[in-house]
């Protein structure tokens, strides 16, 4: 590399420096006190072998013994899990008051309260799946729906992130449920609540928000939004009810999109594909698109 790019790249880099020291909003610069992204991803999967023993296995174990295995990945996550969680509550901390000891006893109870949680999600999963095969005639086995189905991994992510968004953990159960979004195209924030037996069926487009509430036996198709009716309001409605509440044993076909915290969808009602729906819908309802 010859003097003259040295001093273009020197130039280049004193230019971006002193804007650096702007304090931009997008600017972290404490790199050693933020969540590893990839760090959380990783754990992840691995919580993902022990929801799925056997499904998600890690080639490095030459022999597969379930206890063995269980003890070694149960160490891994909770080691790292801690430390990330650890790392969070630092990074959105404003307290001083705060200390670190006061905040790695917060992440150990945390990352234990979490794992503790694990056989719920189970059975959660479990429903899940058995949703899937009854609510599709071209679902040919359990294994199928498990290795292959898009919408019950997003599913498994969001009943995840869900206990750690209940537990107040910041960030990790968002980068969660995004990494879930990158994947299969379903948009399942980590706040939504969701009842057992939910089949989500293709998936690709759906979008569900923080506050909807989804009660069981629910079955949803590609490109649903269940959404807020307005966001103009900004940080000023965080924590409201912006989200519909969807009771059970109701069908959403392709398209429809249901708004706004105060919309409730009656059981056993069903909504068509392309439906606009702003208000409530009686239990038992079929409603049907305008042309």
């Amino acid at each position: 590399m010859n003097s003259r790019t040295l001093a273009e790249i020197d130039a280049i880099a004193g230019y971006i420096l002193e804007d650096y020291s702007r304090e931009r909003t997008i600017d972290k610069l404490d790199v050693f006190n933020q969540p590893d992204k990839d760090e959380i991803l990783d754990l992840l999967k691995k919580l993902m072998q022990v929801v799925y023993p056997g499904y998600y296995k890690d080639n490095k174990y030459k022999i597969y013994n379930v206890k063995n295995n269980l003890s070694v990945i149960i160490e891994d996550i909770l080691y790292n899990l801690n430390k990330q969680i650890a790392v969070t509550l630092k990074s959105v901390n404003d307290d001083t008051s705060k200390k670190s000891e006061w905040i790695e006893a917060r992440a150990h109870k945390l990352t234990t309260q979490f794992l503790a949680t694990i056989p719920k999600v189970r059975e959660y999963v479990e429903t899940d799946v058995l949703a899937a095969y009854e609510g599709d005639p071209a679902a040919t086995s359990y294994d199928e729906i498990i290795y292959c189905y898009p919408g019950l991994y997003a599913i498994t992510v969001n009943r995840l992130a869900h206990e750690l968004y209940l537990l107040g953990v910041p960030l990790i159960p968002r980068i969660m449920t995004e990494y879930a979004h990158s994947r299969t195209g379903i948009d399942i924030h980590p706040g939504a609540t969701l009842g057992k037996y939910f089949f989500i069926d293709h998936g690709t487009g759906i979008v569900i928000g923080e506050t909807t509430e989804i009660g069981e036996h629910v079955k949803i198709y590609q490109g649903v939004t269940l959404g807020a009716l307005s966001t103009r309001g900004g940080q000023d409605i965080r924590g409201q009810k912006r989200h519909p509440t969807i009771e059970d044993y109701v069908t959403i076909y392709s398209g429809a999109s249901i708004l706004g915290g105060e919309t409730v969808i009656g059981k056993n009602a069903i909504i068509g594909g392309n439906a606009f729906i702003t208000s409530s819908v009686e239990a038992g309802a079929r409603v049907i698109a305008n042309k």
